[in-house]
């Protein structure tokens, strides 16, 4: 079933949303329109994803959209994305969410949104997708994915969550804006599971490193200790726990 855009729109008078049947991406139709600006579709046949990435995007049963925001800082800004999401999910469903740095939602170790901060100019174009109402998932994405029905046993409304999900993102943003990174910062690593004490492999330059993380540094990077005792900071890449009785 289609969103129901105009009891959205009830909910949340004064949003600018801009609402798309079937768009190749909703971040590439959010560039150069105003602060505020929320493009969401039905379905994305070209979704972004970090790294290249593509995200999946099956038509009715995902959130995809993208909102313009203030230019802020990156990772900090993904991550006040982050808690925001999880936060709206967990309003609107009950089910509890982890937060794997710097832009992934979890729920236990399958991955239930994504989220994609592009400075563009003199604004930040922030994709979020989330996993809603799907009941498999194609190919290796069925190891790594999940949705809120799944783990919830229930059909979920996307009404409900984009609901909650856009209030949310304004008042984690107001929060980095007004006290700045580092009060988003100490929420994330309060709110994460991954951000110290988890064992975790990380693929850099082609290289895959295992280490156990160490907190964040002052920009928001994480600190991945070796088993050398060495730190290594993580600008970027994909951070996944190691199993149990995996070395």
């Amino acid at each position: 079933m289609p969103l129901n855009c105009g009891f959205v729109y009830d909910r949340l008078p004064g949003r600018d949303l801009r609402y798309f049947d079937s768009i190749d991406t909703t971040m590439r139709e959010a560039a150069g329109c105003p602060t505020g600006t929320v493009v969401i579709a039905e379905e994305q046949t070209a979704g972004q994803g970090r790294h290249g990435h593509r995200w999946h995007s099956e038509k009715g049963l995902g959130l995809y959209l993208s909102v313009v925001l203030p230019r802020e800082p990156a990772p900090a800004l993904t991550m006040a994305l982050g808690l925001a999401t999880a936060e709206a999910i967990t309003t609107t469903t009950g089910v509890a969410c982890d937060l794997r740095w710097p832009n992934d939602v979890m729920i236990g170790h399958r991955k239930v949104s994504g989220i994609l901060a592009q400075l563009v100019d003199s604004a930040a174009i922030a994709g979020i997708g989330i996993n809603v109402n799907q009941t498999r998932f194609p190919g290796e994405l069925a190891e790594e994915a999940t949705s809120l029905r799944i783990e919830s046993g229930q059909e979920q409304s996307r009404e409900e969550l984009l609901i909650a999900l856009l209030p949310a993102v304004d008042r984690y943003v107001e929060r980095l804006i007004d006290d700045g990174p580092s009060a988003i910062l100490d929420l994330f690593s309060l709110r994460s599971s991954y951000a110290s004490g988890k064992r975790v492999t990380v693929r850099q330059s082609g290289a895959l490193l295992q280490g156990t993380t160490a907190g964040l540094n002052d920009a928001g990077f994480l600190v991945v200790r070796m088993d050398d005792g060495s730190d290594q900071i993580i600008l970027a890449g994909g951070v996944r726990a190691v199993s149990a009785g995996r070395g």
